[in-house]
């Protein structure tokens, strides 16, 4: 399958050519694969007049003609799907099989918004609480917020930024959107499929941009809800600087996943290797620290050596591969820097630590210390490190030792250890018997602490995109 050599911008609905200024590189090959058209300031500004112009005739739409343009959308993206999965291989360098398991969500993440669209419900408040009220009845509904901005991060192109997209047509609010410029083609591939429905002319804007000129997605008064994945660093600049608009930040972890003595080893271990792993661990809920029972500690730290030297690295388009290139030569010698750190320090190398141009390998440590970058720090690649633990409260106190708290993930059978890790675990979600990585697209999913604030999740974006709207009526005088 070959891709196209440009690719427009939408701005207002529609495709526009005003450049070919953003090179897309194949990630394995480092070689150019595509042309962008590259968003310049006026061009966000008008896309930002038309989102403005856009709110009231979206706000206006039926929920069923709502839910007919996530269903063309569905319809679709199962069409071409294995142009979507191949995009994703070239621009992002994602093994095939992780590439066809986001097109997968994509198509949930669109499938979850249809039904919700028609799900907007509100509630009727029983007022006459004291005979000052005697006679009053209240009623709630939500209402669009207005235009969104949205910003997506590079690795999951398609399926974060569906989750942005999808509740913004269902709760019936317009946007502008800037991909990731490392991996704009999915969203762009987005904005040619809603170009094909009759969403009212402004609703939509897909605009590859560079950072500095993207700064009116966040400073734009006119916008009135900011919802960012990315960096922390970068996300808690853009809260400061967003004003008066909303803001939703899905940021950064290290996620721990405890592993209890009565575990199943084999799942727990399958699991964990595809949790540490997968797209080369550039996830953000990625099993990044695994905390082991003391008992079976040695017993499962040697077989998941003998699984991680296993794995197969190389280019992505080649479906034994299950490591693949990270983003770019820059991160992988980052972390590589991390791992070399900690080794120096005192930890020790149980599988990997190589490194050749991007080609980071599958890599497992133990004895780190709590102050090295790889425990400390989010990874965002393929490296997992090992400690261990005698008392479950102990298990619970590593996993909160941390400025992140997305996810974690348990495998235990006891009731009372997971209600207890449930209510101590200081993260936005626990995953009992499999790995912190694990999400389905209708689950709240968000972080606390560095990891962010709100939740998305399509009916949880959508309360954000919206406002609670009253009414009061007295019904006696």
């Amino acid at each position: 399958m070959k891709l196209k050599d440009t690719y427009p911008l939408y701005l207002n609905n529609k495709a526009v050519q005003p450049n070919t200024d953003l090179a897309v590189t194949d990630k394995y090959t480092g070689e150019v694969a595509f042309r962008t058209a590259l968003a310049t300031p006026d061009v966000i500004e008008e896309a930002i007049a038309g989102a403005v112009r856009a709110a009231e005739p979206m706000a206006e739409m039926a929920s069923f003609e709502r839910q007919a343009v996530l269903d063309h959308c569905v319809k679709r993206f199962r069409e071409r799907f294995d142009e979507l999965a191949w995009s994703l291989c070239i621009e992002a360098g994602k093994p095939i099989a992780d590439a066809e398991g986001e097109v997968t969500r994509l198509i949930d993440t669109f499938r979850i918004a249809s039904e919700e669209a028609t799900r907007n419900y509100g509630e009727i408040q029983p007022l006459d609480i004291s005979a000052r009220a005697k006679g009053y009845m209240g009623m709630w509904k939500r209402v669009p917020v207005g235009p969104c901005s949205f910003i997506s991060p590079f690795n999951f192109p398609l399926n974060l930024a569906a989750h942005k997209i999808a509740p913004a047509i269902a709760m019936g609010c317009s946007f502008v959107m800037k991909p990731a410029s490392l991996t704009p083609l999915g969203a762009i591939i987005m904005g040619e499929i809603l170009a094909e429905t009759d969403l009212p002319e402004g609703a939509f804007s897909i605009l590859p941009a560079s950072r500095d000129g993207a700064d009116l997605f966040t400073t734009d008064e006119r916008l009135k809800l900011l919802s960012f994945t990315g960096s922390p660093g970068v996300g808690w600049e853009l809260k400061a600087k967003a004003g008066k608009k909303k803001v939703v930040l899905e940021l950064g972890g290290n996620a721990a996943v405890v592993v209890d003595k009565d575990a199943d080893l084999d799942h727990a271990l399958a699991r964990i290797v595809f949790g540490g792993y997968y797209q080369s661990g550039q996830s953000c809920i990625h099993v990044q620290r695994v905390i082991v029972h003391e008992d079976i500690y040695d017993t499962f730290r040697d077989q998941l050596a003998e699984r991680v030297k296993a794995l197969v690295m190389g280019d992505p388009k080649d479906r034994k591969t299950f490591i693949g290139p990270m983003i770019s030569v820059r991160e992988a010698q980052r972390l590589k820097g991390w791992i070399d750190a900690a080794v120096a320090g005192g930890a020790r190398l149980l599988a990997g630590g190589g490194c050749e141009g991007q080609m980071l390998e599958a890599t497992l440590l133990e004895h780190c210390t709590r102050d090295m970058a790889v425990y400390t720090e989010e990874a965002f690649g393929p490296v997992v490190i090992l400690s261990r633990f005698r008392e479950w409260n102990e298990a619970l106190a590593e996993v909160n030792d941390s400025k992140f708290g997305l996810q974690a993930g348990l495998f235990t059978r006891d009731l009372h250890k997971v209600m207890r890790a449930w209510d101590k675990l200081e993260v936005g979600g626990v995953v009992v018997n499999d790995v912190s990585s694990f999400r389905v697209d209708n689950m709240p999913y968000g972080g606390v602490k560095d990891s962010g604030l709100g939740r998305e999740g399509v009916r949880f974006a959508m309360e954000d995109m919206s406002e609670i709207r009253n009414l009061l009526i007295r019904r006696e005088s």
